[in-house]
């Protein structure tokens, strides 16, 4: 459960919208749950660390805004590290060794050699139940014959249950190191632990810089991630919105929403507007941009560098 929080006397930068998120729970299936514990930062210091390169401090809001932006979209990232998100988050281990493969935060993780873990484990819903995909080897397409997803939903209880039991009759623990029958021997709880399946619940505290989250939410937020993971990335992606909304905007323009082109797409875009290149003016340009708040010169002059590369004519 979360922590008590107290307003305490602190020098150090204020960032509101943290503070606002710090100690909500967010709940993430059956029984898991993230939440922000700690926080350095906010957008105001990712641009007045980017200004630090020629000496000059932070400016208006619009100013940073900008900014950021910029820095984002040519993937200038060191000022983005100097934010940085403290969470406490309770997940399936099968998520946990998916999480952890994103090898760029601080995490400590409870261990089962010192704790009992315990009786949580996460069941699907019959709906969250896919066949396995043929296309992709690590998906799941398609809904599942309910009749036998709920069968199947029965054979992980049972087992999962099953295992727990065993799991106790094990470590033969009170919970206070002394033995629930005194005429049979304690099993190590390092050992103990193996005979439990990986739909049960582990918890960690994740430590991590906001262009390392934003890389991690990048990839667990995309529609081919385990919808399990998801569902953690869309919470915590509440929490990030938040306290860094700036940079949360420009992070939703440039990366999330975006798409990247291979070169050899681009030929065959290049190929297609050869054929009967499409003609765009310059006030149209401007009054699309302006449209889609891309008031700044640079963003005028890269998106018609862009529209030169794809074929595009440009008039006036």
């Amino acid at each position: 459960m979360s922590p008590e929080f107290t307003q305490e006397y602190t020098k150090r930068p204020v960032n509101p919208g943290a503070e606002e998120m710090m100690g909500k729970e967010f709940s993430v299936l059956d029984h898991g749950f993230i939440y922000l514990v700690d926080y350095m930062g906010s957008d105001s210091e990712i641009a007045r660390a980017a200004r630090t390169s020629y000496g000059k401090g932070t400016k208006t809001i619009r100013e940073d805004a900008d900014l950021i932006k910029h820095l984002l979209s040519h993937d200038h990232t060191s000022p983005f590290e100097m934010v940085e998100f403290k969470f406490h988050a309770k997940m399936p281990i099968f998520v946990a060794r998916q999480w952890i493969r994103h090898r760029t935060a601080s995490l400590n993780e409870m261990s089962a050699r010192y704790s009992i873990l315990d009786k949580e484990f996460y069941v699907p819903s019959a709906e969250e139940m896919g066949v396995q995909s043929k296309v992709n080897n690590q998906g799941r397409v398609n809904e599942f014959n309910q009749d036998q997803a709920e069968y199947i939903r029965q054979l992980l209880i049972n087992d999962a249950q099953r295992n727990y039991e065993h799991y106790e009759y094990m470590l033969n623990d009170k919970g206070d190191k002394t033995p629930k029958d005194p005429s049979r021997d304690m099993l190590a709880r390092e050992l103990a632990r193996m005979n439990l399946s990986l739909n049960f619940y582990t918890q960690w505290y994740w430590k991590i810089d906001l262009h390392n989250l934003l890389h991690f939410l990048n990839l667990r937020m995309d529609p081919h991630a385990q919808r399990e993971i998801q569902l953690y990335a869309f919470e915590m992606a509440k929490i990030v919105k938040e306290s860094v909304p700036i940079a949360w905007k420009s992070f939703e323009e440039y990366k999330l929403n975006s798409l990247r082109l291979s070169r050899n797409e681009v030929k065959i875009l290049d190929i297609i507007n050869s054929g009967n290149p499409i003609t765009i003016s310059k006030e149209q340009i401007k009054e699309l941009l302006n449209t889609h708040d891309m008031k700044t010169k640079w963003e005028e002059e890269e998106f018609k560098a862009k529209l030169n590369s794809l074929g595009y004519k440009i008039n006036g």
